[in-house]
Order: structure tokens, then sequence, then C-alpha cells
């Protein structure tokens, strides 16, 4: 095709909406701007935030992490048969280029601190590149839980 395409929600936290923030709608549309195209070169990842207002007019932060995937290639393709040499070359399918696809990490916030998004995404990016045996789930626990101790008392 002409490698365009739509994004899709692979995977989210929390999975179900909170009462107070609700997942934003149609944030795969945020994600990639220009939207959703393969490419034939790996570009090197980008990191974006893009205010989103609600019908309430409260902000929230969309720290965007882009970084793109090699694309496993359809089948191959031959060569068009045009005459009898091109014929004997068409029996050779012929590989098609690597494409790569961006992938997205949004993290979405009330809050404005993006050096902390970008951090905080980054590190989920290398432990997914890196293959690292941890659970998703517990880094975004992790980075998303702090403790504030209550004045005059035990932490």
């Amino acid at each position: 095709g002409s490698g365009d395409g739509q994004g899709q929600i692979l995977q989210r936290f929390p999975e179900k909406d909170w009462e107070d923030n609700p997942f934003p709608q149609g944030i795969e549309l945020f994600c990639q701007p220009s939207g959703w195209q393969l490419f034939t070169e790996r570009n090197p990842p980008t990191f974006f935030v893009a205010v989103l207002t609600d019908i309430n007019s409260e902000r929230h932060y969309c720290a965007c992490f882009t970084f793109w995937e090699a694309v496993e290639s359809a089948q191959p393709q031959s060569h068009p048969k045009n005459g009898e040499e091109e014929e004997e070359e068409s029996a050779s399918p012929v590989q098609p280029a690597q494409l790569f696809a961006p992938k997205s990490l949004v993290l979405v916030s009330r809050l404005d601190h993006a050096e902390v998004f970008r951090n905080s995404l980054g590190l989920i990016y290398t432990i997914y590149v890196d293959g690292l045996s941890v659970s998703l789930e517990n880094v975004i626990g992790n980075l998303l839980t702090c403790t504030i101790p209550i004045t005059g008392g035990a932490q």
C-alpha cells in the first residue's frame, strides 16, 4: 500500500478509566501529527509534549516518545513479465525494502514536567528495546508511586 495507516493502542495503564481522569479518546492521533507512515530508514527517537484541553478547560500534558521498529515484510514481490529475458529473472523473488513503523510511548498528566516525562518514557523505552525481563506494569507502578511523609509523624 501507500505506507499510510492508523494508530492503534496496544496497551494502556491503567486498563480501566479513572472517574476523575478518563482516558483521552483519539490520543493516537496526537502521537503522530503527520500521520502513521512507514519509512525505509529507522529514524532516531523523537519526543514532544502536546497540551490537550478537556471540556472543563483542564489541561492534560501528553508526552510522546516515538521510535521506529522494523516491520515484518509481506510476501516477496516478483519482477513484471515484459519479455522472455525478464521471464527468466522473474523466477527469483525480489525482496522488498526493509520498512520501519513508528511506535509511541505516551504519558498523560495534569502536571507540566516535560523533563520528568522524557526521562520516564526513555527508561521504559530502554527496558523494552533491551528486552529486559522486567514487568512494565511494575516499572510504571514504581515511576508513578511516591510516599509523602506526614509532617512530624512516622514515614
